[in-house]
């Protein structure tokens, strides 16, 4: 059985940087697509950032392009995803995702979320 958790979530100001981490357990790590998603209040979830079993493709949605990195460390069983230059618009639940690559939310696995408040 596989599971996600997501951690590093909390309150910061605009313009802050942030290091999410999801650390994942259960069967082989470093075959499957690793995803963020974020869901704001009354909005609906959307994609963030994607990275291949050998981080050799990433994915980024446009509003966090230059700003937000994903990473994978095989070896740890971990995904990060380190946020800088922090938007109140960036404001939101962020989920770990974890099966084949893509941008879509039809990911197999999923964690329970981390909150991440950015004041302005």
């Amino acid at each position: 059985q596989v599971q996600l958790a997501e951690s590093g979530g909390g309150l910061v100001q605009a313009g802050d940087s942030l290091r999410l981490s999801c650390a994942y357990s259960g069967r082989t790590f470093s075959t499957y697509g690793m995803a963020w998603f974020r869901q704001g209040q009354g909005k609906e979830r959307e994609f963030v950032a994607a990275v291949s079993w050998s981080s050799s493709n990433r994915i980024y949605a446009d509003s966090v392009k230059g700003r937000f990195t994903i990473s994978r460390d095989n070896a740890k069983n971990t995904v990060y995803l380190q946020m800088s230059s922090l938007k109140p618009e960036d404001t939101a639940v962020y989920y770990c995702a974890c099966g084949i690559l893509t941008t879509s939310p039809n990911y197999r696995y999923w964690g329970q979320g981390t909150q991440v408040t950015v004041s302005s």
